[in-house]
């Protein structure tokens, strides 16, 4: 085996370690996001439910080929017309 292979793999197993300990941490900013957009959207106490319902593993896939299908299983919260589009 020649160096520059050794060298290769040594890199590519140093990278590898890398990512690996940083996916949880990218998960976990995925998640809050998500969580954010969902309680703007839904509300508190909805964006709570849908949040949790998604992050259960059986019941989250269920949850979202139901909604593939049939639509959103728990609504968004109705939008209030802007203010400001009124005056004008």
């Amino acid at each position: 085996m020649g160096i520059g292979r050794q060298i290769t793999q040594y890199g590519t197993a140093r990278l590898a370690r890398r990512l690996g300990r940083a996916v949880p941490l990218l998960g976990a900013v995925i998640a809050l996001v998500a969580v954010r957009k969902a309680i703007r959207n839904k509300g508190l106490m909805r964006g709570i439910a849908d949040t949790a319902l998604d992050a259960t593993p059986g019941v989250g896939l269920a949850k979202n080929v139901y909604e593939v299908v049939r639509g959103d299983l728990i609504p968004d919260r109705p939008t209030t017309p802007d203010v400001r589009a009124r005056r004008l």
